[in-house]
């Protein structure tokens, strides 16, 4: 298989604990800030922050636009927490000026388990994956509602959100709640991982 060029975007959040997990299944990895570093990449990762800031900052450094094209273009992209919100088409609990990217067919609630304070780790069964992935939740979204064509990846198991979804993955899409890049367990970033290098494939043939 060969490496595919996957960027964090690289504005706020846990930038360095995704290059290193990408960096750890195989993937060439950079921070991407600029339009050029994005157009070097196969696939993108949102990494988690705060969803608003995050717009704003990809609008002055001149990459909302080409961040909506790439993803509309069919760019493998992974959201996790505050990336899953930009990913999403729509937005429950959101401020005025809220925007998103888009590219998910989901509904989202901001902060949907509470504030810093109600943050929790849990296991998530995860589809694809031969056991539970630890999910840690900091201030975290869930999803309300899905469109025809996005597959439930993983929901609670347990407690007052029991059965909210997770995770989700339509076409080359995927986004989590949770945030994967932290507590050493790099599977769902394998998963990207794979995808991203099935589409760059894809592409070549």
């Amino acid at each position: 298989m060969t490496r595919p060029r996957i960027g964090v975007l690289a504005l706020q959040g846990d930038v360095r604990e995704h290059l290193a997990a990408l960096g750890s299944v195989g993937a060439d990895a950079l921070a991407v800030r600029r339009p050029a570093e994005l157009e070097s990449c196969d696939g993108l990762v949102i990494p988690g922050g705060e969803s608003t800031t995050m717009a704003k900052l990809a609008r002055t450094f001149d990459l909302f636009e080409p961040l909506q094209k790439r993803i509309a273009g069919g760019m493998p992209a992974l959201g996790t927490c505050a990336g899953m919100i930009l990913l999403a088409d729509r937005v429950e609990d959101g401020t005025a000026d809220q925007e998103t990217l888009g590219g998910l067919d989901i509904t989202v609630r901001r902060n949907a388990f509470g504030r810093q304070v109600d943050s929790f780790e849990g296991n998530v069964d995860f589809t694809g994956l031969d056991t539970p992935v630890h999910g840690i939740f900091i201030r975290a979204p869930w999803v309300e509602a899905t469109g025809p064509d996005v597959e439930v990846l993983a929901r609670v198991g347990g407690g007052e959100a029991v059965g909210r979804i997770v995770a989700v993955r339509q076409g080359p899409l995927m986004a989590t709640s949770f945030h994967p890049e932290v507590g050493g367990d790099v599977r769902v970033h394998r998963l990207f991982r794979d995808l991203v290098a099935e589409r760059a494939t894809e592409g070549k043939s």
